[in-house]
């Protein structure tokens, strides 16, 4: 287990930032920690890097207790904050050489993480010459120096633009693959594309933590059908996997299906059965999204 954390709670004066958080991460794995802003997301991971202390609870990283083994805990991780830290006057290569020495690592780490972020082309550059993107592949490469086992990503993605989320993107992905990467976002699609499993907070509470392949099969669907001649709810809701079924207007009906699978093709038989046209017929799945604005919206 690489990051466990049990019944944190943090306060800011009379602000509860967090209210009895526990949660267990694995290694490999991509949890994204999700939730609007003020939620706690930045709260917790300042907790996990030791920066802050909470109130209650306990937490291991990699083994070490964030209360008597900060030290431990700060070694094994590779933080990048939301607001990337960076001295804008230095080189890259003068910037990582740096932070190299600070953690002990050869000199040959330097050229492997410069590799490995995608920063070759541009590492004869000062920091402060750089993108968006690149001062972010910068702060991953730093993160990335020590080769630690788990890595917290504070809005990894926050200011980028396509070209420039796909590339971080694809190296988070990538990194993921032998890491543990805990990374807190507001981006519903950067999760969907990245992450294995996802966490959500609310005002300082978990009220969600699924793996993305059990929530695309819990997702609900939503059919929405006109026809040419009023029908009951009652015999709309006789189709299979039905759970809710609205008459918005007119003869247009919204039909909720628990499941993902497109039912189009049922409600189509079934106006076919009963005689009846279809004017239009959509489909519109319910997504992180929905999911996301559903538990936070209160």
């Amino acid at each position: 287990m690489s990051i466990e954390v049990k019944n944190i709670s943090k306060l800011y004066g009379n602000q509860r930032a967090l209210n009895d958080i526990s949660f267990k991460v694995n290694n490999p794995e991509i949890v994204g920690f999700l939730g609007p802003n003020g939620a706690g997301k930045s709260t917790m991971m300042k907790i996990l890097t030791t920066y802050i202390k909470p109130e209650n609870g306990s937490a291991l990283v990699n083994g070490h207790n964030i209360f008597d083994q900060p030290k431990n805990v700060q070694q094994s991780i590779g933080y990048l904050p939301e607001h990337n830290p960076l001295y804008l006057d230095m080189y890259i290569k003068e910037y990582l050489a740096f932070n190299a020495n600070i953690y002990k690592v050869p000199k040959q780490r330097i050229e492997d993480v410069i590799e490995l972020t995608g920063l070759t082309p541009e590492k004869h550059k000062r920091i402060g010459q750089l993108s968006k993107g690149y001062r972010q592949r910068v702060g991953l490469a730093n993160a990335l120096l020590h080769d630690p086992e788990v890595l917290i990503l504070d809005e990894p993605t926050t200011g980028l633009d396509p070209n420039q989320l796909i590339d971080i993107r694809n190296l988070i992905k990538t990194i993921g693959k032998s890491k543990t990467v805990f990374l807190s976002t507001h981006i519903m699609q950067e999760v969907e594309a990245m992450c294995d499993r996802v966490i959500i907070i609310n005002k300082g509470e978990i009220v969600a933590d699924k793996k993305l392949s059990d929530l695309r099969e819990d997702q609900k669907q939503t059919v929405i059908v006109e026809f040419d001649f009023r029908v009951e709810d009652a015999f709309l809701k006789r189709l299979p996997k039905v759970t809710e079924v609205k008459n918005t207007y007119g003869f247009v009906y919204e039909i909720t299906f628990s499941t993902s699978k497109d039912m189009r093709s049922h409600v189509f038989d079934f106006a076919h059965d009963n005689e009846l046209k279809i004017l239009q017929l959509n489909q519109k799945n319910i997504s992180l999204e929905n999911l996301f604005r559903e538990l936070t919206s209160n």
